[in-house]
């Protein structure tokens, strides 16, 4: 087995990505990275070697992560102080709504896909991974992850013009 600060060097920036493509904060994700590895340090004993290591990681990152998420339900997510706040020079509004609109469609149609393909699609589109990388995260060859991309987007295009319709 590696020493820890080997796998902190050969792992660190794949967990990071991953977390990043997940937060899309890259404090949060940084911050979530040490504490993935300082979880790891603790519970290393307890990898079995069923799955690659870079797998256990990002598995260690998604808890860390839901965990998060649950901490921050607790709080308000946005200040009375940037409720009030007049919007920045320049900004438009009608295109940020437009924008925003895109946006909710694009989620409402990743929503529908099968939970693999969602979380396929989530790391190539939000946090650029390849489809090694994607692969190699979910224990899947590199070609699997680029199928399902493909069958992803087919079915968000799919989707996207029967909604249309509506």
């Amino acid at each position: 087995m590696e020493s820890m600060e080997q796998l902190y060097e050969n792992y660190a920036q794949t967990v990071y990505r991953y977390l990043y493509s997940i937060t899309q904060n890259a404090d949060l994700s940084e911050e979530l990275t040490q504490e993935t590895f300082y979880q790891a340090m603790k519970t290393i004993h307890q990898f079995r070697g069923e799955c690659k290591l870079s797998v256990w990681l990002c598995q260690i990152a998604k808890r860390a992560w839901y965990k998060e998420l649950n901490k921050n339900k607790r709080k308000p997510s946005v200040s009375l102080d940037e409720l009030e706040a007049p919007l920045p020079a320049g900004r438009d509004p009608e295109k940020d709504v437009l924008h925003n609109e895109e946006k909710l469609a694009m989620f409402r149609a990743l929503h529908q896909l099968d939970a693999k393909t969602k979380e396929v699609m989530y790391l190539r589109l939000s946090g650029e991974l390849s489809f090694a990388e994607i692969g190699d995260i979910l224990g899947q060859s590199e070609n699997w992850a680029r199928v399902t991309f493909y069958r992803g987007k087919q079915k968000m295009t799919k989707g996207r013009s029967e909604w249309n319709r509506d």
